[in-house]
């Protein structure tokens, strides 16, 4: 049984699109897909460096363009669920056919800008928790005034605030953790300073035609499986503002009786946090076109042919 999952912002790394843009057709397909939202995701995926990929409004597309890309690569694959972290979910939600590409694009250019702009108004950011447990862990954030915007399962959550508060948590952190990690994100998401996004994205989500899943769709929200198309976009225009649990997706994934978990492009932190909390579970990240191989053959082996 295949999950298919696309990694969230922080998993960029500069010119980690150049080797895909080799790749028949790639090329035209981002040239495209960068006139249609007016960002030229070529030159961002090649050329910037690490702060201009930093941006919100240009990590998010970008990563959502190369989940795409790497996903239609791999060749004709339908998987048996769908996830994605924070802004994978919306390349999720084209995996699963409940947007297009072009629309998954064009939303995502909204909330890059939208979160963008929210995270302007107070100087916010996030960092990684390595070790220690949620129960010792998310009350210390609190009694800090951090979030804990993503809590990821495999001895990870992480926190989100304001830059003194995360000072503060680093000078201080919760028993039993043992590193705390700055990640390259401009902003405190899933949190209450994301809230003026909400608006923006719910303006775009009106504006959407979508189509109910195709196959199963698993929310970061709660580890829920969604059948609808509406309730998907519903729970895309809240996330922004409230804390991500693939915690409870990976609990999921295994009542669901995966077997291999493939992630798109940037791949690697999904599968990482998979070999330590789904153990058992075969992985694939797609870091570059090498590792198609690898991933094509692990599909093979984990879904049934249709007959």
């Amino acid at each position: 049984m295949l999950v298919l999952v696309a990694p969230g912002q922080g998993a960029q790394t500069p010119g980690f699109l150049t080797p895909w843009l080799d790749l028949p057709g790639a090329s035209d397909r981002v040239a495209a897909w960068s006139d249609a939202i007016g960002l030229d995701l070529v030159h961002y995926g090649t050329k910037a460096d690490a702060d201009a990929i930093r941006d919100t409004s240009v990590a998010q597309p970008l990563l959502v363009a190369a989940g795409l890309l790497s996903a239609a690569a791999l060749g004709d694959v339908t998987p048996q669920a769908v996830a994605g972290h924070s802004v994978g979910e919306i390349t999720a939600a084209a995996f699963a056919g409940v947007l297009d590409d072009a629309a998954a694009l064009r939303f995502v250019r909204t909330r890059g800008l939208a979160m963008a702009e929210a995270a302007a108004v107070t100087e916010t950011g996030m960092s990684a928790l390595l070790g220690g447990e949620p129960e010792v862990t998310v009350p210390h954030l609190e009694k800090l005034g951090l979030t804990p915007a993503n809590v990821n399962g495999a001895g990870q959550i992480v926190a989100a605030g304001t830059m003194e508060q995360l000072a503060a948590l680093e000078a201080d952190p919760p028993e039993g953790v043992r590193r705390v990690v700055a990640l390259k994100v401009a902003g405190a998401f899933h949190t209450h300073h994301m809230a003026p996004a909400v608006d923006a994205l719910q303006e775009a989500a009106d504006g959407l035609t979508v189509a109910d899943p195709t196959v199963t769709y698993v929310s970061n929200k709660d580890g829920r499986t969604v059948a609808t198309g509406a309730e998907v976009v519903a729970r895309l225009v809240g996330q922004v503002a409230n804390p991500v649990r693939w915690d409870l997706c990976m609990e999921t994934f295994q009542q669901l009786g995966a077997t291999a978990l493939v992630e798109v492009c940037p791949g690697g932190t999904l599968t990482g946090i998979a070999k330590r909390a789904l153990k058992g579970v075969k992985t694939v990240a797609l870091k570059t076109p090498d590792d198609l191989d690898a991933a094509r053959a692990l599909i093979a082996e984990h879904t049934t042919p249709a007959v």
